[in-house]
This record gives structure tokens, sequence and C-alpha cells, in this order.
């Protein structure tokens, strides 16, 4: 009736037309917010795209005048190498060997740029084609690396190094020659022979990438070389070597470049090269290496997408992405996390009231308001939900006892159920034995009936410590230590349960030797544990063997016995081995369901061994496959042992 009135009460609150303070404060921060969020984002990305295009176009700048630098450096130090080789002995005197060898060293000595260095005997006069003239030496093999023959007349207005710009091969040709795209040249110095005449001539072929290194961490972009009448020597794409740029659509643009930086400007620009890209393009001006006069001039282009110098910006993209999903979140949580704080104080009280039923609020009731009539109200609900209170922990705690009472009942009645079975059993079996008159003889019988009379003290006593209901209540179990005999303890359990495991036709086998083995412990209730365990091993195996052995071991300068039961049962699935130890825990599968028994028996088994200073343990590889329980106990001296005990062995 109460849940019912407290739904009425909330329904006739709330209208169709009205909605929270907590819902109208958080739809007014990210209506405020978010447009805020984006617009900020849009101004931030322009803001990244042109800082990241002014360091394009810093980089490529700079780029074009490393490029240009490099190119002039290279050129005037191949020149100087090939002026110095021409008028060394050994290139004069054009022994093919000696020859060969030298440009060999040279060659080791130069950048990796250089392609091939080759010792050429001059002609008299031009020849139809470069491959009548004849190689002397060569580091790259008989083939030919200029394109155009040579003569003496070729040389006769001075003997300065000759550079020319090797062009890539003609469309449809199989040339090797410049197919991707870079600048490669040819430098050419006339030797004389020994006697002073030009006879030789010495050429060095070399690639300049239009890929160079640079700074680490720097946009290097690709090289473009153009002279000042527009004919490119360099491109990224190889078929545009050798035109001219007044096929490009952008050419006035280029135009204006190439006077710029003729006229010594070192700077950079947008420039399309086609219709569908924009590049970023910085640029400078060289003297040209093919001839002596300073007036002509190479333009170094360093080139470079504009999609590959914004390339940074995705990461930014993505960063601003998170930062926006980040600040919306925080946005949203501190709308929730205002909003206590600017309701009023009627509304606390709404809250508190309406969720004052419910048995598991931890929510403090709100005090302190600048209003005294609320704080009187505080008053008067902080009285009732302490009576409430007061009411709650009365019935909880007769709920508690009475569930402890029933449990104590239930533990009892396990307990009791379990450690009497199996003393019962033994007794059954001795009397029906006799009763129906399957002994041999008189003395047998009497054998039986002995044996059923032992196992009834036993039980006796058994009986005697289950019904000490104080030290059940406790958890508890007296024992009295004392130095026993282990070897003779074992012999009596054995033969208690030969009987059992007899009558399910089991093989037991007994590896416990013939010496005694001394340990302090108490004997009832390592007897209760040893029929428990050998107990346990015969119930849950239906063929095969119990296997009883003990062993001597040492650990730590100190010595134990290891008593193992071992059988060929049922086993048990590892995963569950843990809960074996555990009171009033079974196994619970559809393998083991039908055997008796409360799961008191290795609990008990458990705390008695170690309250006798030992410990047990249980090995299972799985199911049908058998399980191993071992006892281990302290070994004392044999001499501790009671003279009526040495007497027993």
């Amino acid at each position: 009736m109460f849940v019912v009135c407290k739904y009425q009460v909330r329904a006739s609150m709330v209208k169709s037309n009205q909605s929270s303070f907590r819902r109208i404060l958080v739809t007014r921060i990210l209506l405020v917010f978010v447009p805020v969020l984006l617009i900020g984002e849009m101004v931030t990305l322009n803001k990244a795209r042109s800082s990241l295009l002014n360091t394009a176009r810093q980089n490529l700048k700079d780029s074009a005048i490393y490029k240009g630098e490099k190119i002039t450096n290279t050129i005037a130090t191949l020149k100087a190498i090939l002026m110095s080789a021409s008028k060394t002995r050994i290139i004069q005197s054009a022994s093919t060997e000696t020859a060969e060898k030298h440009l060999q060293e040279i060659a080791a000595l130069l950048p990796s740029t250089i392609d091939c260095i080759q010792l050429q005997s001059l002609p008299r006069k031009p020849q139809k084609n470069s491959q009548t003239n004849q190689i002397i030496a060569s580091t790259c093999g008989k083939q030919v690396i200029n394109e155009q023959p040579l003569s003496v007349s070729n040389y006769q207005d001075n003997s300065d190094v000759k550079i020319t710009v090797i062009p890539p091969p003609k469309p449809g040709t199989t040339g090797t020659n410049n197919q991707e795209g870079k600048l490669q040249l040819i430098l050419s110095q006339p030797v004389n022979n020994l006697r002073g005449n030009l006879a030789y001539v010495l050429l060095l072929k070399t690639t300049l990438h239009r890929h160079t290194e640079n700074h680490p961490e720097s946009l290097t972009g690709s090289l473009i070389i153009i002279d000042e009448n527009g004919k490119i020597f360099a491109h990224l794409l190889p078929e545009k070597i050798g035109s001219n740029i007044q096929k490009y659509v952008n050419f006035a643009n280029l135009k204006t470049l190439i006077k710029d930086a003729i006229k010594g400007k070192q700077d950079s620009t947008y420039i399309n090269f086609s219709d569908s890209q924009e590049f970023v393009v910085g640029y400078t001006a060289i003297n040209s290496p093919l001839t002596q006069e300073k007036s002509k001039k190479w333009i170094i282009l360093s080139v470079s997408s504009v999609q590959d110098s914004l390339s940074g910006l995705d990461e930014i993209k993505l960063i601003l992405i998170a930062l926006t999903v980040g600040l919306i979140g925080a946005g949203l949580w501190i709308s929730l996390y205002l909003a206590p704080y600017l309701a009023s104080p009627l509304e606390e009280l709404r809250d508190y009231a309406l969720n004052i039923h419910s048995h598991h609020a931890a929510q403090p009731i709100p005090r302190n308001f600048k209003i005294k009539e609320f704080n009187q109200l505080v008053q008067a609900l902080d009285q009732m939900v302490e009576r409430l209170k007061a009411w709650a922990e009365e019935l909880e705690i007769a709920w508690k006892e009475a569930k402890s009472a029933n449990t104590v009942k239930s533990q009892f009645l396990a307990t009791t159920s379990h450690e009497l079975r199996n003393p019962l059993n033994i007794i059954i079996n001795c009397v029906r034995l006799v009763r129906d008159g399957l002994c041999d003889d008189r003395e047998e019988e009497l054998e039986f009936l002995k044996r059923a009379d032992d196992t009834a003290i036993h039980l006796l006593g058994i009986i005697n410590d289950l019904l000490d209901i104080s030290k059940i209540e406790a958890g508890k179990l007296s024992v009295f230590i004392a130095p026993l005999d282990l070897h003779q303890l074992l012999l009596e359990v054995i033969n208690l349960q030969s009987v059992n495991i007899q009558k399910k036709g089991l093989q037991l086998k007994c590896e416990i030797g013939n010496k005694p083995i001394p340990v302090k412990a108490d004997e009832v209730k390592l007897k209760q544990v040893l029929i428990n365990v050998i107990g346990n091993a015969t119930k849950f195996t239906d063929q095969g063997s119990i296997t009883i052995r003990t062993e001597i071991i040492e650990d730590q300068n100190k010595f134990y016995v290891n008593v193992s039961v071992q059988d060929t049962g049922i086993g048990i699935d590892p995963a569950e081995q843990s809960k074996l130890f555990r009171p009033f825990v079974m196994v619970d599968g559809t393998t083991t369901r039908k055997f008796e028994g409360t799961g008191l028996g290795l609990a008990i088994s458990r705390n008695l061994i170690e309250l006798m200073g030992g410990k047990i343990t249980l090995e299972s590889l799985g199911l049908n496959q058998g399980t191993t329980l071992t006892i281990q106990l302290p070994l004392i001296d044999i001499s501790l042992l009671s003279k009526s005990t040495k007497n027993r062995v």
C-alpha cells in the first residue's frame, strides 16, 4: 500500500509539460557549449593549416637553397678532381691496366652519385657516332657513357672541363639514361699525352638525385631545375625533362618566379603545375654549370604538394575531435555536478522524503538550511528515520538469530549422519556375517564380533564428541596429543575397512612396511580421519584398487611421514578440488551426486590434522583418473613411544 501511494505522489507531482531542473541545466549548457567548441575547432584548424603551410614554405625555401649549394659544390668538386687527375702521368700515359686501376681508386674516393669514369682517345676528326670512340680505361665496363662523338676539335678553344646534361630517353625507346627524372651530367676534361699533345679525354658521369638529403625533420620536396630560358633539366616526371615551361598552364607565374630568382630573390610561393593539384615551391638561382657566363642561371625549385605539406593536419584534427568530445563530456559532468548545489532546499527534502522508504538508502538527510521551517522539518524526519532504523535493526537481529539456529541444527544433523555412517556400516556388516553363518568357524565369528565391538566403542567416542554442543557452536574440536605408533594404527584401520573393500570387489594394496612410525597425535581423532579417508576412497571406487602407502621425507632438516591413500575411482575435476575441504561442500555433478554425504568429512579431517601439527592434501588428474589423498605428520624420536606401545609393535 505504501509503494502504491509513493508512485501516486510522484505521478501527481510531475506533469507532461514540465521538466526537471537538472535536465534544463544540462540542455542549456550544451546549447551554449557545443557551438562555441565547434567554432573554436574551425578557427584552430584554419590557424593550424596556415601555420603548416608557412612552415612548409620556409622549409622548401631552405631546401631549394641547400640543393642549389650542394649542386654547385658537387660540380665544383668533380671539376677539380677531373682537372687534377688529367695532369697525372698515369692518365697521360694512357696505359690501360694502370689507368683503369687509378680510375677505380679515384671512384672509391668520390661520392656515391658517381656512375662512371672513363678515359677515351680523341680522334682527329669527328666520328659518326660515339661507339667509335676508343675506351682506354673505364670503371663501368666497355659501354660508352657519352652519346655524342668526340674529337680533338671539340677542345681546341679551351682546356676547361665541359659539362653536358644527359637527356631522358625518347618515348618508345629502351634507353636507360635518366629514366627516373634525375639530373644526370657528363663532365669531360681533355688530357694531353706525355709529349704534351691533346690525345685523350677524361669523362665522368654523375647523377644528382631529385630527393637530396636535408636537415632532419624538415620538408625537403622534389627537385626541379630550369634554366633562364625555361628549359627543364630535372623534374619529378621524366617526360618533362628537355621540355619548356611554356607548356604549363600556369606559365605566367612560372616566368615571374624565374625572373625573381635570376634577380637573386630566394622565396617560396604556390604554383599549379596541373589543373588538379596545387604545389608549394621554394626557389633560388645558381650559376649555370654548363657555361662560364655568369649571366646564365639555373633556377633550383624544391616542390611539394599542398596535401603533403598538410600531412600533420589530420593528426591535429584527431586531437581536436578528442578534445571536443572530452570538453563536451566535461561540460556535461560539470552541469550534473552543479545541479545539486543549485537546486532548492525543497527539492532536496522532496527527494529524501520520496526515497526514505528504501531500506538500503544511504543518503543523509539534508541539514543546515537558512529557513527555520525546513530545519524543523529535517528534525522531525530525522526522528522518524531513527525510529524506523531501530525497528529494522531489531527485526534483522531476530532474523539472523533464527537463521543461525537453523544453520547450527543443519550442521549438527549433517555432521552426525556423516560421522556415524561408516562405523555403523562396519558394525552391521560384521554382525550380518555372523548372523548369516558366513564364517568358517567359531574363531572367525569371534574375530568379527570383536571388530564390531571395537567399532562400536569408537562410534561411542564420536557420539560423545558430537553431543558436546558447546564445542560444535564454537567450531572447535579438542584433541589429546600423545606419542603413538602410526604403523600399528594403520593396521587397525585397514583391518576395520577391509570388509567394505572386499565387499566391493576391490584390490587392497598396502605398502606401509613393518617398522614403527613414531608420531605425536590424538589416536582417536587420527583413527577417525583414517577411517574417513579410506572409507571415501572405497565409496568412490567401483573397480580397480586402493593403495595405502607410507613414505618418510625430509624437509629443511625435519622429518615427516606421508600417508597416502590412492584409488582408481571417479576422480575429481581440478577446478573443483579446492572446494572439497570446505564445510558442507560436495562436488555437485552427475557423476558424484549418486554418492551420499554431507561434505563435512574432509573439512573435519583437515581441522583435526592441522591441530595435530600436520597437513592434508588431495590430488587428482581429472574425472575417471583416480584420486590420491596425502596426510603428512611430523616424526618424533622413537624413544618417546611408551613401553606398552613398543610391546604392541
